[in-house]
Formats: structure tokens, sequence, C-alpha cells
């Protein structure tokens, strides 16, 4: 992951998702590193399992895998805060 400086706090960086490259910007490039392993891994994850190359299913395949996550993770986290409402 290449990072190059842009004006402000922004930055521009050059990403690698699932064999292609990307140029965006962030103000939080460690996060978005992050981020990017997330999402690679996870298109890399369902190329293998599904044996379909083809980009644009794995991509939304990728995203609706990463949107249950952080639906459970979200339901997860209310119940956590009912529960902690409930012991006061």
């Amino acid at each position: 992951m290449d990072e190059k400086k842009s004006a402000g706090a922004q930055q521009r960086v050059e990403v690698e998702i699932n064999g292609e490259i990307y140029k965006l910007k962030t103000d939080d490039p460690e996060g978005l590193k992050k981020i990017v392993q997330m999402v690679d891994s996870t298109m890399k994850s369902i190329s293998q399992n599904t044996r379909t190359f083809a980009g644009s299913r794995v991509a939304v395949s990728a995203a609706l895998k990463i949107a249950e996550d952080y639906m459970q993770l979200k339901k997860d986290y209310d119940e956590l805060l009912a529960l902690l409402d409930e012991n006061k």
C-alpha cells in the first residue's frame, strides 16, 4: 500500500483489492488498510468457495457478507446495551 500526501489532511492511497488497484483518498491510511484487508480477504474467500471469477458478483457477495456481519454485531451491541440498561 503506497501512501502519497495530498493537500490537507487527506492522503491519496493506492490499494489492491482482489487483484485490482484502486486509488483512494483518506485521512486514516492505517484504518483504510485494515478495511482493505478485510474486503480483500472476504472477496478472495468468496472467489475460492464459489469458484466464480466474475468481479461484480464477488464484490456484491462480499458486500452482502460484510453487511450481514455488521448487522449481527449491531444486533449483539443493541442487546448488550439493553441488558446494561436493565441492570441499572
